[in-house]
């Protein structure tokens, strides 16, 4: 998963992507992934985490950064 964030990364510096829409590409990668999942009660977790929204993200990335 690394590989591809970082390819996102580097594509989004080189296109001028918001944070935002990178992370939004970065979560629809992730349902993508999720979707691969055969165990059903695996799948819904990893969508739980594929469907948060940006606001969410940030205020727990901001969140864990003041600690």
């Amino acid at each position: 998963m690394s590989k591809v964030c970082l390819a996102i990364v580097v594509a989004s510096a080189l296109c001028g992507c918001s944070s935002k829409e990178l992370y939004a590409a970065g979560q629809g990668w992730q349902r993508q992934e999720c979707n691969k999942v055969v165990d059903n009660q695996e799948r819904s977790r990893c969508m739980a985490g594929a469907t948060r929204s940006y606001e969410e993200y940030k205020r727990e990335a901001d969140g864990s950064k003041s600690k």
